[in-house]
This record gives structure tokens, C-alpha cells and sequence, in this order.
């Protein structure tokens, strides 16, 4: 059925009253609130941040906002923050908000694209970045076009990315390969970690988050791929027995800034914004790192474990069959099916990024 452009706005307008009545719990969201007359009242922004509970939340973006930035402007500039998924944004709808300027600065998970804009998804396809070296890499190759689409064609400013920890697999039954999910029922979270798993022989059942300990008991899965760590809070320690090493997808997330919102504020505060969310976005990438790590130490039961529970599950190592089951599927499943359901701009997009960059050029849409 055909859309109005009317019918759009209609649509635009309703998201944005919803947004701020869901919002009014927490003091709505402005680009910023005025500067007051006298020197003492500090410039305050108001931010949506990432999702609640995880530490790329806790220990690093709750923490920037609500503190480092007045510490950093001797208190000229304040900021508040609140997670996305506790202040009613519909995830799936961030970006549009963002570019109305409902909400003037958020954040907004990459995955969330799948749907609308599917090209934007093409640094973490299933099986592309098995370790966070080449995951930077591969967003270096992407970026520049990334950023450029986000300001051209929706008014944001991409201001930093960030990442969460690698998603990997976790099964009940012994695991001694990726071939041996040949048969299982595997819990995946996107179209192309259903790809990846399919090419495995496995069978791919799309589950949110919240459901996996449900599916797991209930024998509806007997694998499931999510973070090193989320999966030991979640308790899959106690529900599974082995967990695989390779990350399947690690999960990027962008944080950006409506152009409006961004060309309104203080010249300085651009600056230091500018200086220090590069910053941000390095501890956060630290921060996924050590916890990909400290994720499986825990689950394995091992000393170091300081943030988690301590496990007693097996931990499978990638082998050298894996690390070529990885490329294969990639080349042959995992890019092809993506670019077919995305059609020639995917094509487009990865060729002139990312392909060059990994020798893998996806082949014409015809």
C-alpha cells in the first residue's frame, strides 16, 4: 500500500508525542536548557544512552555524562543520561527520532537498521570479525561511508561507535567444533547469525534476550549465541555445559546527534565533545574487550574471574577447520544472503568499502 507523504508525518508526530509522554518521568529530552543569566547555572544537555545494566552502560557512559563532562568544563557543562530501554524509546525507531530532533542526542544499537536500512549492518555480519582486531579494522573500511549516509541522508552526526562484547555460542550438549551444531536448535538474534548457523546444519531460532534462559529450559533451544558475559549473568553457566570461543558478531552501536542539536551548542562545548567522546569510544572498545575475556574466565571458573559467576563449563577453542568454516560460510552463505535480501545498495556499499579492504567483493545484484 502506498504512503503518503502526509500519512508519514502523521506517523512522525504521533512517535514524537508517545516519546514524550514516556520521556516526562525523567524530565523530557532537550538539546539543552538554556544558559541562565549568572555565571553559576551550568549548560545542561540530555542524553539516551545505551542499554541498562551492561557496563558499556555503567561503567563508562552513565559515568561520562553524569559526571566527567561537568569535571572536564569546571561545571560550566552538565549533562543527564538514561538508558534507551528504560525510557520508552522504541529502539527500532532511534534513528528516526534522532533525525526529527525528538531526541537530540542518543544512542541507538546498529542492529536496530536491519529492517529500514540494511547496508548500515554491513561491519558486523555473522562470521566477519573473529576478533576485535579485525572488527576495527572492518569498521575503519565502512566508517567514512557510515557517517556520511547518517549526515546526508537522516541529519545526524555520527559523534562515536560504540562496541559490545563478542557473541558466541553456548550449548548444552558437548560442543568439539562448529560442525557439531549440525542437527541443534541454536538461539540467534539476527537474519544473518540465522545464516551462519544454518550453514552449519544447525536450526536457527530467532529469540530475544529476555527468552533465552525460557528456551533453553524448556528444551526449545540447546545452543545459544550472546555475549561472554550477558550469558554468565543470564546463568547459562548452570544451563549449558560448553561454550565456543569464536565470536559470531560482537554488536556496534552509534552514538549520534541530531545536526540541528549539534550545530546549537556552545562552540566550546563542540570542542571538548569532539576531544573527549573519541575518548569514550576507546574505553568502551577496551571495555569489550576485557569483558569478551573476562566473560568466558568466569564461565570457565577460572581465578581470575572478578565480575561474573564462576562456572565450571568446558571452553572450546577455535581450530584452524573453524577458522575455515568461518571464511566459507562468509564468502559463500552469510554475504550473498544479505546482499540478496538488501538488493544492489548493499552490493554497492560493500564493494566500496569494506570488500576492498577484506579481498571478498559481493557479487552484483542481477
Amino acid at each position: 500500500m502506498f504512503t503518503t507523504p502526509r500519512t508519514l508525518i502523521s506517523h512522525f508526530r504521533r512517535q514524537a508525542l508517545l516519546l514524550c509522554a514516556a520521556l516526562v518521568a525523567w524530565g523530557g529530552v532537550h538539546a539543552a536548557d538554556p544558559p541562565g543569566s549568572g555565571a553559576a547555572t551550568p549548560y545542561k544537555l540530555r542524553v539516551v544512552g545505551g542499554l541498562a545494566g551492561v557496563n558499556q552502560y555503567t561503567r563508562q557512559e552513565e559515568p561520562f555524562w553524569s559526571k566527567e563532562l561537568s569535571r572536564l568544563s569546571g561545571g560550566r557543562f552538565q549533562a543527564e543520561i538514561v538508558p534507551f530501554d528504560r525510557a520508552g524509546v522504541p529502539g527500532n525507531e532511534m534513528l528516526r527520532l534522532l533525525q526529527l530532533g525528538v531526541v537530540p542526542f542518543g544512542t541507538t544499537l546498529m542492529s536496530s537498521f536491519t529492517s529500514q536500512y540494511p547496508e548500515y549492518t554491513a561491519p558486523d555480519l555473522a562470521g566477519l570479525n573473529p576478533d576485535i582486531a579485525t572488527l576495527k579494522a572492518t569498521l575503519g573500511a565502512f566508517r567514512p561511508y557510515l557517517e556520511k549516509a547518517l549526515r546526508e541522508q537522516h541529519g545526524v552526526e555520527a559523534l562515536a561507535i560504540y562496541v559490545y562484547p563478542a557473541q558466541v555460542v553456548f550449548c548444552k550438549k558437548p560442543l568439539r567444533a562448529l560442525s557439531d551444531l549440525s542437527g541443534r536448535r541454536v538461539r540467534v538474534s539476527s537474519s544473518t547469525q540465522a545464516d551462519f548457523v544454518g550453514a552449519l546444519g544447525g536450526v536457527p531460532v530467532l529469540t530475544s534476550f529476555s527468552q533465552i534462559v525460557s528456551s533453553l529450559t524448556a528444551g526449545n533451544t540447546e545452543c545459544a549465541i550472546t555475549g561472554t558475559m550477558s550469558g554468565n549473568i543470564l546463568g547459562l553457566p548452570t544451563l549449558t555445559s560448553h561454550v565456543h570461543t569464536l565470536p559470531v558478531t560482537w554488536g556496534l552501536a552509534i552514538f549520534g546527534a541530531n545536526q540541528a542539536a549539534w550545530a546549537g551548542l556552545p562552540a566550546d562545548l563542540r570542542e571538548l565533545l569532539k576531544r573527549e567522546l573519541p575518548r569514550l569510544e576507546s574505553a568502551i572498545w577496551a571495555e569489550s574487550e576485557r569483558e569478551t575475556a573476562e566473560g568466558l574466565a568466569c564461565n570457565r571458573g577460572a581465578p581470575t574471574c572478578t565480575g561474573g559467576t564462576k562456572g565450571a563449563m568446558v571452553v572450546v577453542p577455535a581450530s584452524p577447520q573453524d577458522e575455515r568454516s568461518r571464511q566459507e560460510i562468509l564468502a559463500s552463505t552469510v554475504l550473498p544472503r544479505w546482499v540478496q535480501r538488501c538488493g544492489a545498495r548493499c552490493a554497492q556499499a560493500w564493494n566500496q568499502t569494506i570488500g576492498p579492504a577484506r579481498g571478498l567483493l559481493a557479487a552484483p545484484v542481477k
